[in-house]
Formats: structure tokens, sequence, C-alpha cells
């Protein structure tokens, strides 16, 4: 893979992870749009491990907190705001790591990388994310993030893995039903993003060590090193706009790109 290629694959991970619009289903459309060449699994763990750090960077203060509430978690004791936190975490991430390991495993996530698909649920989920955030309340804070609304939101997660959903605004349409104001549903919901990605890179890396395909080193090193430049820009600006700015520019994009995409797929099937 050239290095042109690098640049757009890092760029589109960067920008995409943490934004509404789908990251997986725009690296799932470069291959298939464009004609550029697969950019296999190693790239894929090198541009989610860029992002990994840009997101766990951005938050560190949350990160450092819930850090150390793991530790005092590990031994039993929830005593302290930090270890609630990892616990919350930790709650909102077993249903999105189950039904991701019941696709994987069952060849379902493969039947779902069409453009179809990706198409419907920028759509789809474009609108239910423009109704959550309309009808959504402003009384929540992050602050008061509780074990149930982390089983909520948890679950909200889990359709994610459907291609073109966007994990980020997915869990940001839970926190925006459940009443948290705009600033705290995306905090929350790039908190959520840490175990997610770790997870999910993990799997990805496993299989890349113990598969056939050779690890282009230094690639995955600049992949991932602009994904985490592009990751933290977009991140920092989303933040920043959220204090003034609904996510209705997110929705309308999902429904321009997902009319086009389903105009591509059934006008050339």
């Amino acid at each position: 893979m050239t290095l042109f290629h690098l640049l757009v694959l890092a760029l589109i991970q960067g920008i995409t992870e943490f934004l509404p619009v789908s990251s997986s289903g725009h690296l799932i459309l470069l291959p298939q749009l464009t004609g550029i060449e697969d950019q296999g699994l190693a790239l894929d763990v090198a541009v989610h491990v860029g992002t990994l750090f840009a997101v766990i960077l951005y938050f560190w203060a949350d990160v450092r907190v819930a850090l150390g509430g793991t530790l005092r978690l590990v031994r039993g004791r929830i005593d302290t705001p930090g270890a609630f936190l990892a616990l919350c975490l930790l709650i909102a991430t077993i249903p999105v790591m189950a039904a991701g390991l019941v696709l994987r495993l069952s060849g379902l996530d493969e039947m779902m990388r069409s453009v179809a698909v990706i198409g419907w649920a920028m759509i789809v989920f474009g609108v239910v994310l423009y109704w959550a955030d309309m009808k959504g309340g402003e009384t929540r804070r992050a602050e008061g993030w509780t074990l149930k609304h982390a089983a909520i939101m948890g679950l909200w997660q889990v359709l994610a893995l459907i291609p073109g959903t966007s994990r980020s605004g997915i869990t940001i349409t839970g926190g925006r039903q459940l009443g948290y104001d705009r600033h705290s549903a995306a905090r929350l919901a790039m908190l959520m993003s840490i175990p997610t990605i770790l997870a999910s890179g993990g799997l990805l890396g496993l299989e890349a060590v113990t598969g056939t395909e050779a690890l282009p080193l230094q690639a995955c090193a600049i992949a991932a090193a602009m994904a985490f430049v592009a990751a933290l820009g977009a991140l920092a600006l989303m933040m920043r706009l959220l204090r003034s700015v609904s996510f209705t520019p997110y929705v309308v994009y999902r429904l321009i790109l997902g009319t086009a995409l389903l105009v591509y797929a059934y006008g050339y099937a």
C-alpha cells in the first residue's frame, strides 16, 4: 500500500472514529468504491491503536480516575468514584463484546459488510440520532452516570455491530434518550469506546499475529501516527462544538451519504 493510501486510510479512521458517522462503514466502503486494495488486519489494528491513544489522551483525567478505580474493583471494592466508573464501563462493554463474539463465530459479521446495509444503517440510525437529540433532555450530567444507564447505553452500543451505524453515534443516541446533555452524552460515549476499541483491537491483533498475513511494521507505525493526529483533532473539535451546536450536521451528512450509497447499491445491482 502506497503512502497516499496509508494517509487516506488513517484520515478516514481518525476523523470518523469518534464522529457519529461510522468509521467502520467508511473503511468498508473505501476498497469497495475506490478500488484501493483492502488494508488488511494489520493496518486495521494500527489505525485502531492510533485512535485509542487519541481518546485516552483527550480524556486522560477520566481515564486516570478509571484506571485507579479498576485496581480497587479487581479487589472487590467499589468505594471510590473511580471504582464506580470502572464498573460502569465494564457493564457497558459486556453486551457488545458478547454480541460481537457471536457474530464473529457465526460469520454474520461478514454477511453485513455490504454497501446496501451501510446505506440503510446510515439513514435509519441518523434519523434515530436526530430524534433522540431533539427529544432528549438536558438535565443529566456525565458525573451522574448510573449502573442502570451504563447497561442501557451498553445495549444501544450492540447496534454498532451493524456496519454504518456508528459506535459513537448510537451510544450518544442512547445517552441523549436518557436525558444526558450533548456534551455529557458524547463524553460517556467516548469513554465507552476505550474498552470497546481495546477488545476489538485485541481480537484483530490476535488474528493478524496468528494469520499468514505479513506485518508491515513501518506502514503500521505511519498509519497509527496519522490516525492519532486526525482522531485527536476531530475529537477536540467535536467536543468543543457540542457546547453550542446540535448533532444535526452529522445527521444531514449521514442522510446524504446513505442515500447516495443506496442509489449506488440498487442502481448497480
